[in-house]
């Protein structure tokens, strides 16, 4: 494939985008009246990122990392949120998710993998907003933006969040800021995985690698280019329709629920709080 100058962009000034994503959590979260943070850490590189960046930005005493393991999960992923843990220096906690999900595993048998990790990736957000309520912190999101375009996620479970740091660095820009901020090795270098089901990977449910769809969806989304662009550039046409459909078929993932409109002041329509009222 040919490689458009324009991909060079994909590489970022770490430092900056530290300073300005600490500084985001620091401002989003003192704005709303609190001090404190919520993170589910998971053992991957996404939401080790997310805590490094709250510990720096609120100090570590200020941040509480949760792991939510199920009975199936992999031992590495809770080691290496320790690894996070210890190397921050967060408060921590563990709560396994098996005794709440077991019971309505048990009632649908015939549930595929996909209803089970929408059911795991949902109780533990429901373990989120309890600890968000019990340590007084927001919970901060731990979804990068290739996940958000291609709606790779749980609607109300991994994708729901108080704010997102990370939410507009592409999975290859997240490791390359995990690098910057010295989140050890073998979390960045691991395959991806939301470890919801032994032997699951991101890579082998999306059907392409983070690295190559990034470059398509940078030209795409950041630079504008037309999907003839795109073919243009060495990208397949199969490959080129298929991302483009995913986005596309996602989007209801990327906003708030529509709002059917019956009056002359309809939030999220004519009733914006920060514009109206000056704030």
């Amino acid at each position: 494939m040919n490689s458009p100058e324009a991909l060079n962009n994909l590489s970022i000034n770490t430092d900056l985008a530290r300073k300005i994503l600490t500084g985001f959590i620091k401002s989003e979260i003192t704005r709303a009246g609190f001090e404190r943070a919520v993170v589910g850490l998971s053992g991957g590189v996404d939401s080790a990122l997310s805590c490094f960046l709250a510990a720096d930005a609120l100090g570590p005493e200020n941040v509480l990392a949760v792991r939510m393991p199920y009975k199936s999960s992999s031992l590495d992923s809770l080691e290496h949120a320790q690894l996070v843990i210890d190397k921050t220096g967060v408060q921590s906690l563990t709560v396994p998710i098996t005794e709440m999900v077991d019971p309505l595993f048990e009632r649908f048998p015939d549930a595929n993998d996909m209803r089970r990790g929408n059911v795991m990736a949902r109780a533990r957000m429901i373990i989120l907003y309890d600890q968000s309520e019990a340590f007084r912190g927001l919970v901060v999101g731990t979804g990068n933006k290739t996940e958000i375009l291609l709606g790779y996620s749980t609607l109300y479970g991994d994708s729901a969040c108080a704010l997102n740091p990370i939410g507009d660095l592409y999975k290859t820009q997240v490791r390359q800021l995990s690098r910057g901020l010295g989140i050890p090795d073998e979390i960045i270098d691991k395959p991806p995985s939301a470890d919801l089901w032994a032997g699951q990977t991101d890579e082998d449910e999306l059907g392409f690698t983070y690295q190559e769809v990034d470059k398509l969806l940078y030209l795409l989304v950041d630079e504008r280019y037309s999907p003839e662009k795109c073919v243009e550039a060495g990208f397949s046409e199969d490959f080129v329709q298929q991302v483009i459909e995913r986005v596309r078929c996602n989007h209801f993932k990327r906003v708030l629920p529509p709002i059917a409109k019956l009056t002359n002041r309809t939030v999220g329509y004519d009733f914006l709080y920060l514009r109206d009222w000056g704030t």
